[in-house]
């Protein structure tokens, strides 16, 4: 039993919490404490309450001094001539689950997540996640003239928390203006009382809040209908936050405290990198080299910026996929189930005229319409460029295909704010598989060498090496460990870095090499391998030059 110490010191050590990503909000209570794994897609200006009111009993004219904090709907009987009323800011924020957050991160957390009491009677009618995220947190439907597809809330693995449902489904949901499409779960409007500058758009957040879900909000929902069409937000339940961390990961498989430099997590890492290499080699076709560049591809991050130079990047372009043999897919699904959030983009023809990449600010609603490159950091983007067929980019097409030019070269996305634009950073880790080179730039392309004759390549790739899931999970704990290690440069190196592209290259393959061995300083057994893998691969590049001709 916890004392008294702990509770006042450590709440949130002591209670366990519900989640808003697991448990579905009609076995929520009103004003609980809940918390909430989610991204910043929006920030609103802010907003003024009544920090502390008095209010007066009718009966009695007896007049208690109240608190505003936590709350959207103040108590009834309030005595506006006070002159004890203190009026404070609030900043409010719309967040929505980490877009393409991946299923085995949902079900790790769903799996060890906390059950509320279902001995609460909700006021509300329950229905499942599919029909109700709680009155507005309602389903997502996306651009028209992007993936027009109708997704609900809805997750398998929450059936057993979920109530029989017998309403009709929606016929008029609500945008919740989730950045992918088919995204699901509930968003939120998430009200910060303090250091609310500390945070921006597209930072991920745990937050810990109070669930405000007052009847009053939902009466006035009811008679703000037709508002609540152009702005959601307007509907919205929201979460009164009482303690907001950043999440520099969202790999649920981490342990917990500071990652420390020692012998054993370096020998660990050693013989992971080891493993994964052969699990990578076997997929692309007995390519050892490949594999190594998708290694480190995968664990590069944006460590720095200097000037317009992200330094840190490590665009890959796999080049030479097979044609046919759903290649470039089957590449994804194996990424997908080792990094914590990927999307995987088709570069069709289609894609690139219709979809939008780009967040746009609409001044009517007063939101950010979200953008499918509106990602949080260290999201593994694979685009397949293999889908692209013959055909014209129309302005839309154009515009898009520059935003992942510009995310790929300088990351960073250009939101159209109608009249400007205005410059996000972003650390999005961009994959680019092709038949021959990308039309798109890269850091690093890797022509793929086959070592299956293309009449086993089915065969081949139907009989991945047995792993097990402790192995598999091994492998997601390493891709993030072997990101988040410091390493160490010196600012004349910094400086070397700025003045040669090509040194530039070679001193991330270096430092990624450190790092994939849990070395947070450069050796010189890395700096040598580095040289040896950069050699191989532009000898293969003049190799597969001269064979197409029609290549650069």
């Amino acid at each position: 039993m916890p004392c008294s110490q702990e509770w006042i010191n450590n709440p949130l050590g002591v209670v366990e919490i519900p989640s808003l990503n697991d448990v579905p909000l009609h076995y929520l209570k009103p004003n609980s404490l809940v918390k909430f794994r989610c991204l910043i897609q929006d920030m609103f200006d802010p907003e003024f309450y009544m920090g502390v009111y008095e209010t007066a009993d009718p009966s009695t004219k007896n007049k208690v001094l109240k608190c505003g904090k936590y709350r959207d709907v103040a108590e009834s009987g309030i005595d506006f001539n006070s002159e004890k009323t203190v009026t404070a800011e609030r900043q409010t924020f719309y967040c929505v689950p980490i877009p393409g957050e991946n299923r085995w991160v949902k079900d790790i957390s769903f799996h060890s997540r906390v059950m509320p009491s279902t001995s609460y009677t909700p006021i509300r009618q329950k229905r499942s996640y599919e029909e109700d995220d709680g009155d507005a947190m309602d389903t997502q439907q996306t651009e028209p003239q992007a993936h027009s597809e109708h997704y609900g809330n809805g997750d398998c693995k929450r059936q057993e928390t979920e109530a029989p449902s017998h309403q009709p489904p929606t016929t008029t949901p609500l945008d919740l203006n989730f950045p992918l499409p088919g995204e699901k779960g509930p968003s939120c409007l998430v009200k910060v009382y303090e250091d609310w500058d500390k945070f921006k758009v597209n930072d991920m957040l745990e937050v810990y809040g109070v669930l405000s879900v007052s009847p009053a909000l939902s009466a006035l929902a009811d008679e703000k209908e037709s508002c609540a069409l152009l702005d959601p937000s307007d509907t919205m339940e929201t979460a009164e936050e009482q303690r907001a961390r950043p999440l520099c990961h969202n790999n649920p498989l981490l342990p917990p405290g500071t990652l420390e430099d020692n012998s054993a997590c370096k020998t660990s890492l050693s013989v992971c990198s080891a493993e994964l290499l052969s699990y990578f080699s076997h997929f692309l076709l007995g390519d050892a080299l490949a594999a190594e560049y998708l290694i480190l591809h995968l664990i590069s991050t944006v460590y720095a910026r200097r000037d317009v130079l992200p330094l840190g990047k490590f665009t890959l372009n796999l080049s030479g996929c097979p044609p046919g043999l759903s290649y470039s897919d089957r590449l994804y699904q194996l990424i997908q189930q080792l990094v914590p959030s990927s999307h995987y983009l088709p570069m069709s023809l289609q894609n690139m005229n219709q979809m939008r990449l780009v967040p746009k600010k609409d001044y009517t609603a007063n939101r950010l319409l979200s953008g499918a490159l509106q990602l949080s950091s260290n999201t593994s983007l694979f685009l397949d460029e293999t889908r692209l067929e013959q055909g014209q980019l129309d302005t839309t097409g154009v515009r898009n295909v520059t935003a992942l030019g510009n995310l790929i070269s300088w990351q960073k996305v250009d939101y159209d704010f109608n009249y400007h634009q205005m410059e996000f950073p972003c650390n999005i880790n961009v994959l680019v598989s092709s038949e021959g080179r990308s039309l798109l730039p890269s850091d690093c392309q890797v022509p793929l060498q086959s070592q299956i004759a293309p009449a086993q390549m089915e065969e081949h790739l139907s009989s991945l090496p047995h792993t097990s899931s402790a192995q598999i999970n091994r492998f997601r704990t390493y891709l993030s460990v072997a990101r988040l290690l410091d390493y160490n440069i010196s600012d004349q190196m910094t400086k070397s870095v700025e003045d040669d592209f090509d040194l530039h290259r070679l001193l991330v393959v270096a430092r990624l090499l450190s790092l994939s061995a849990g070395e947070t300083a450069l050796s010189r057994d890395s700096w040598f391998k580095a040289k040896h893998l950069e050699t191989l691969r532009r000898s293969r590049m003049e190799q597969h030059c001269s064979v197409n001709g029609n290549e650069p």
